[in-house]
């Protein structure tokens, strides 16, 4: 394991990994990168971006919380368009089975119970 270090980092550093935090999408990643307890990176965040009650975002934190969003929310569909493609290509075996299995003519066989 790495050295840690023990005292203040300097300023221009801690607001570079707050800069860097604003646009993360996984902020576990970014403290492994920089070093730092991700803890750390939100107390930093608190420290030099602080939002007075009834203050309203700055416009870039309110464009990027929605970039999230939408990231997100294009994840999910994907996730559903998979889930609806695998669907169709199972009803359309299925479909093929039944179609097969009519065009025979043969009625379906079952076994016959000996009792």
């Amino acid at each position: 394991m790495g050295k840690r270090r023990v005292g203040q980092y300097p300023r221009a550093f801690r607001q570079m990994a707050v800069d860097r935090l604003r646009k993360c999408d996984n902020v576990v990643v970014l403290s492994e990168e920089l070093g730092v307890h991700r803890r750390l990176l939100y107390k930093w965040r608190k420290q030099l971006e602080p939002n007075e009650p009834g203050e309203q975002a700055p416009a870039d934190l309110r464009e990027f919380t929605l970039g999230k969003e939408i990231s997100q929310l294009k994840r999910l569909l994907a996730e559903k368009v998979q889930e609806i493609d695998f669907f169709k290509g199972a009803l359309q075996k299925i479909e093929a089975r039944r179609r097969s299995n009519e065009s025979s003519g043969a009625t379906a066989s079952t076994t016959k119970s000996g009792k």
